[in-house]
């Protein structure tokens, strides 16, 4: 290799490298939207300035030029997990931006890279949702779009489909500068020729885009059902980056009292929300009360639901409240959120489904300790609950719920809105986080399920960040990270499904592969013929010496 060859392949990876960077700067905490169309193009622009080898050499370059893009926009968009395991954070980090690769290595190039490429790269994200060990849907494109004009594109087809969207843009963006790029140094009207098939492949991109958008016009997105629902999400306060041994329970439980006291029976509330894992016990039902609760409660209990019945009594309103419990003798615990009405009665219950890989549990637990990995932090597994995303309360009012982790993944709050949920709570606890990335990330996630449900959200956290936000994804309150506050809003409860609460991601998915079968057949076979008919008339050199121009696109075989 060259030295001018090896420094314009150096700055292919750098120009990769720094759009990735770009993808993750347009996401909360940093977020502007408008970055991830510009990452994309610039990713688009660095893939189709390789210069075109057939085969797998080709491929090879093109997929170190997708790791670079996974790897700019996977290790600063997902720099919170540094906190939750600095080794996971590499690891992570390394397979995701592999995944980037593999969806560059698989991807048409030439004229049907514009189609194709969207395609690979939403189906590598819709892997990333799901494995391993059940997904890591943070940094995501979603997230970032949730700000802008095309978070609507949620009701149609969530999250999968408004990565597909963004993708299909910012590679379209990507064409046509590599277009102008070529037509501004076109030597022959042949070269040009050469690049009408990708503009009709620019124009098809265009005309998908334009009926994706017309949808979303007409998609529903519920209505309201008349009633609503008098909310005080509850936050306790206190600092940031602790853990439970830090902060012991009892003193996260006497916060959220003093806070909910704050309440009075004239602020009519018709339910109480507390963040999730608010208190820590072998048995909610039968263990009494720390002497230091009791205390702090001024004698209106000896256990924890009846100093919990009594406040729920004296504002004449249920009080969800989030519980962890020990299983299997101290083996294990659960994850749940429990309703207590007024007369002290559990009306409902709803155990975590979706648990923190290497936060809640070990996967890989015996092949970790044999290899003297340092998982001694998380000592006891969080077992997963069975049963549907669904709280009751005592009026009949159903209710939506994701705890926590689970606001990433579209799936619980669908399941629990297609179950009858009139709206959605997520109690969560981002305590043991500093810094804002993984919080503001999350209100995004609780924005986005709003829009693809239709459905407003009670976001409650313990130091932040608790919000409200309307079934439209706008925050219509939102609290300080650390303080003590109470966000109280009348909540409208609505009924309706949205299309994406009814089909949910298989389709978009589906649809995705095919797409991308699709491009990269029809691609294959237009190489095949293009490659007979220059051998034909003998004019081989001229497309080599057109197809290594720096704005040339692959034209040869795969």
């Amino acid at each position: 290799m060259t030295d001018e060859r090896r420094h314009t392949r150096l700055a292919r990876l750098a120009l990769a490298l720094g759009a990735g960077a770009l993808v993750a700067l347009s996401m909360p905490p940093w977020g502007w939207w408008p970055l991830s169309f510009v990452g994309i193009a610039a990713f688009g622009f660095a893939q189709s300035a390789a210069p075109v080898r057939n085969g797998a050499s080709g491929r090879r370059g093109r997929a170190a030029t997708g790791y670079a893009f996974g790897a700019g926009w996977m290790f600063l968009g997902m720099g919170w997990m540094v906190q939750l395991t600095a080794p996971g954070y590499l690891v992570a980090g390394a397979v995701f931006a592999g995944y980037h690769a593999v969806a560059a290595w698989i991807a048409p190039s030439g004229r049907w890279a514009i189609v194709g490429r969207p395609a690979a790269h939403t189906l590598v994200e819709a892997l990333r949702f799901s494995f391993p060990f059940g997904g890591v849907p943070l940094a995501s494109l979603g997230i970032a779009q949730v700000a802008g004009p095309f978070a609507g594109i949620g009701r149609v087809g969530g999250t999968i489909l408004v990565t597909w969207f963004t993708f299909q843009i910012g590679f379209a963006l990507g064409a046509l500068v590599t277009d102008v790029a070529a037509q501004r140094s076109a030597a022959s009207p042949r070269r040009r020729l050469l690049r009408v098939p990708e503009r009709i492949g620019l124009a098809a991109a265009g005309v998908a885009i334009g009926v994706l958008v017309l949808a979303v016009v007409v998609a529903p997105q519920g209505g309201a059902t008349g009633d609503t629902l008098r909310v005080a999400a509850v936050q306790g306060g206190g600092r940031q980056g602790t853990s439970a041994t830090e902060v012991p329970w009892p003193d996260v439980f006497i916060a959220h009292l003093a806070a909910t006291r704050e309440l009075t029976v004239e602020d009519d509330i018709d339910l109480v929300v507390w963040p999730e894992n608010t208190l820590d016990v072998d048995s909610f039902s039968e263990s009494p009360a720390p002497l230091v609760i009791v205390e702090a409660a001024g004698g209106t209990g000896d256990t924890l639901p009846e100093i919990l019945a009594a406040e729920a009594a004296r504002l004449d309103a249920p009080i969800a409240v989030g519980i962890t419990e020990e299983l299997n003798d101290g083996e294990n615990r659960t994850n749940a959120q429990v309703v207590i009405g007024p007369d002290g009665a559990i009306v409902s219950r709803y155990d975590k489904v979706r648990r923190v890989p290497f936060g809640e549990y070990v996967p890989l637990r015996g092949v970790l300790e044999f290899f003297g990995a340092p998982i001694e932090r998380i000592g006891r597994d969080a077992l997963p609950g069975t049963e549907p995303a669904v709280l009751e309360l005592p009026d009949g009012t159903e209710l939506a719920v994701a705890i926590s982790w689970e606001i990433f993944f579209g799936g619980r709050a669908r399941e629990g809105v297609a179950l009858g949920g009139e709206a959605i709570i997520n109690p969560t606890n981002g305590a043991s986080y500093t810094g804002t990335i993984v919080q503001t990330q999350q209100v995004a996630s609780s924005r986005q399920r709003a829009i693809e449900n239709g459905r407003w959200v009670v976001q409650a956290a313990p130091t932040g960040f608790t919000a409200i936000i309307d079934e439209g994804g706008d925050v219509l309150e939102r609290t300080s990270i650390s303080e003590r506050a109470i966000l109280i809003d009348d909540i409208e409860l609505r009924s309706g499904l949205t299309w994406y609460t009814r089909v949910g991601d298989a389709p978009w998915i589906m649809l995705a592969a095919v797409v991308l079968l699709a491009a990269s057949i029809v691609a294959r076979q237009a190489s095949v013929r293009r490659d007979s008919d220059l051998d034909d008339h003998g004019d081989g050199t001229v497309v080599d010496e057109i197809d290594t121009h720096v704005g040339a696109e692959p034209t040869g075989g795969d």
